[in-house]
C-alpha cells in the first residue's frame, strides 16, 4: 500500500512540474503529457476510487431533459426496523422458512421472513388479518429502533426526483397527514388525494450475516409486507389521470399495480381492466415508465405484461422481478427457479432481449415498450430499442452511483465504505453465440449491441454497512430516468 502512496505522490510532483514547463511546451504536446500523467495517477488508486472517478465523467445531463414529472400511484408511510427485532418483540420463534402468497398470521410472517432472509432477497406481502396487522403495526411503530419514513414506490421515486430544484413534481396516491409532513416542498399533491388516514407499510430490514435461528442472510435486504386497501385498490388511479390536464407534465411514472394481488381474482382483473382504460387516455406523446414490484401471481404478472406493457415506453425492475416474469410468460430460462448468488448478466441479458423482441415496439407490433432499466445489487443494465431513447450511459451510471450513495447514506460514494461485487468478466448471452466482455473500472460503463437493441451495463459499488435498503430501487430508476432523454417520435 505505501509504494501505492508514494507512486502518487511522485506523480502528482511530476504534473506539478509539467505545470511550470507548460509555457516552453506547445499545446498539444501538454495536453498529451498532462492527459498520461492523470490516466497514470487514475491507474494507481483503487478500483472503487477509479469507478467513481470515470463515473464522474460519463454522467452528463441530456439534452433535452424533464421539466414537470407527474408520479403515481401508490403511497404511503413506511415504519423502518429490524426484522428479527420485531419478529422477537412479537413472540415470534424462529423456525424453517415458507414463500406465502399472502400472509394471514404472525406465524405466516415469521416464515416468509425466514425463506427471503435466507435467500438475501427482497419481497413485498400482503397480510389479510386487519386485527392482526393493526396490532403488528403498533408494536412497530413504538419500538425503540422504528423509523418513519416517505414510503410507496410513487411517493419515493416522486421524492428523489423532488431533490432536482428544476424538475416540479405532481403525486397522486393515498396521502394521509403524517405521509404529507414528510414530503419534499418541492412536491405538489391534489386536495383530491389526501385522505384522514395514513396507510401505514412495515419494512422488516436485515443486515449481511445476521442470523435469525438457523437462517443467516447473505446480504442485507428487507422484507415489506402492510393491510393497505387504499393502495390495493388503486383508489387514486382515476385522480391521477385526471390531474394530469392541469398539471402538462412532460413524463409521466406509474406504479403500484403490484398491489392489487391483495384483491380478489375477480376485483383484480376488473380494477385492471379499468387502470388500462385510464392509461390509454394518457396523451401518446407523454412518456410514460412502469416501476414493477414484488409479485406473486403468474396470471396477474401475465395480464400486466400482455394489458400494460403495451400502452408503456419504460419499465424498471429487479432479478427477483424479472424471473417471475419470465417464469409467468415461459420465456427464456424459465425452468430456473431462483437466482445463485450475484444473477448471471448473459442469463438476465436474454430475459430483458426477449421481453423487449416479444414485447416491445417493432414495426408490426402496436407496442410503446422501448427501454428497460434492470437493477440488481452488483450491477445495473439499461436496455433500449435503438432510436427511441438518448444518454443511457450517462442513465446507467447514475443509476449505479444513486445505489452506492442512497444504501450508504452518503452525498457522495465514499469509497472506503464500498466494495466491488459485479463479474468483471461475463458474455452476453446463454442462448445465442454471446460476446464476451470484460470490464475496465476507467470505463465502467459497457455497451454492446443486439438486433438492433442496446445495453448499456455498469458495476455496482455496493455499500459495506447498509444504513437503509428500502427504496433503493426507486431512487435508482428515478436516477436513470433524470439522466435519460426521450426522442420526439
Amino acid at each position: 500500500m505505501w509504494q501505492r502512496s508514494v507512486c502518487v505522490g511522485l506523480l502528482a510532483l511530476a504534473l506539478g512540474y509539467l505545470c511550470l514547463l507548460g509555457p516552453e511546451l506547445s499545446p498539444p504536446a501538454l495536453r498529451h503529457l498532462s492527459a498520461s500523467l492523470l490516466g497514470t495517477l487514475r491507474r494507481a488508486g483503487s478500483l472503487e476510487s477509479r469507478m467513481v472517478s470515470a463515473w464522474q465523467e460519463a454522467i452528463v445531463r441530456p439534452a433535452r431533459g424533464w421539466a414537470r414529472v407527474a408520479v403515481g400511484v401508490n403511497a404511503c408511510v413506511d415504519v423502518v426496523l429490524s426484522g428479527v427485532k420485531l419478529l422477537e418483540a412479537l413472540g415470534v420463534e424462529p423456525g424453517d422458512g415458507k414463500n406465502h402468497a399472502v400472509l394471514s398470521s404472525r406465524r405466516d410472517l415469521g416464515e416468509a421472513f425466514a425463506y427471503f432472509m435466507d435467500k438475501g432477497a427482497a419481497a413485498e406481502r400482503f397480510f389479510s388479518d386487519a386485527e392482526s396487522f393493526h396490532h403488528i403495526a403498533r408494536t412497530a411503530s413504538e419500538h425503540p429502533g422504528a423509523q418513519l419514513y416517505v414510503g410507496g414506490n410513487a411517493a419515493l421515486i416522486g421524492q428523489k426526483l423532488a431533490t432536482n430544484p428544476d424538475l416540479k413534481i405532481l403525486l397522486c396516491g393515498p396521502v394521509g397527514p403524517k405521509l404529507h409532513e414528510l414530503l419534499d416542498d418541492n412536491v405538489v399533491v391534489p386536495p383530491e388525494s389526501m385522505q384522514e388516514r395514513d396507510e401505514f407499510h412495515l419494512i422488516l430490514e436485515y443486515q449481511a450475516g445476521e442470523e435469525w435461528g438457523r437462517v443467516k442472510a447473505p446480504n442485507a435486504n428487507r422484507f415489506i409486507f402492510s393491510h393497505d386497501l387504499s393502495n390495493g385498490a388503486l383508489n387514486m388511479l382515476e385522480v391521477f389521470v385526471s390531474s394530469l390536464d392541469e398539471f402538462q407534465p412532460d413524463l409521466v411514472v406509474l406504479s403500484g399495480l403490484h398491489m392489487m394481488e391483495g384483491q380478489s381474482k375477480e376485483m383484480r382483473q376488473r380494477r385492471l381492466m379499468e387502470a388500462v382504460a385510464s392509461i390509454s387516455d394518457i396523451p401518446t406523446d407523454i412518456p410514460i415508465h412502469l416501476e414493477l414490484a414484488s409479485m406473486t401471481d403468474q396470471d396477474f404478472m401475465s395480464n400486466i405484461m400482455h394489458q400494460v406493457f403495451p400502452l408503456v415506453n419504460s419499465i424498471g425492475l429487479n432479478e427477483q422481478e424479472l424471473l417471475f416474469l419470465t417464469q409467468a410468460a415461459s420465456g427464456p430460462h424459465a425452468s430456473l427457479t431462483s437466482w445463485s448468488g450475484i444473477p448471471d448478466v448473459g442469463i438476465v441479458s436474454d430475459i430483458l432481449f426477449w421481453i423487449l423482441k416479444e414485447h416491445g415496439k417493432t414495426t408490426e407490433r402496436a407496442s410503446d415498450l422501448t427501454r428497460i432499466h434492470f437493477h440488481t445489487l452488483a450491477y445495473h443494465i439499461l436496455v433500449t430499442v435503438d432510436g427511441y431513447w438518448g444518454n443511457q450511459a450517462a442513465a446507467v451510471a447514475a443509476g449505479a452511483r444513486a445505489a452506492g450513495t442512497q444504501a450508504c447514506a452518503t452525498e457522495t460514494i465514499d469509497t472506503t465504505k464500498v466494495f466491488l461485487k459485479a463479474p468483471m468478466e461475463f458474455v452476453t448471452s446463454q442462448i445465442e453465440a454471446p460476446s464476451k466482455i470484460s470490464v475496465n473500472p476507467d470505463e465502467p460503463v459497457v455497451h454492446w449491441h443486439r438486433e438492433g437493441i442496446s445495453f448499456h451495463f455498469t458495476p455496482v459499488l455496493v455499500c459495506k454497512d447498509p444504513v437503509r435498503t428500502v427504496g433503493l430501487g426507486d431512487a435508482i430508476s428515478a436516477e436513470g430516468l433524470l439522466y435519460s432523454e426521450a426522442y420526439p417520435q
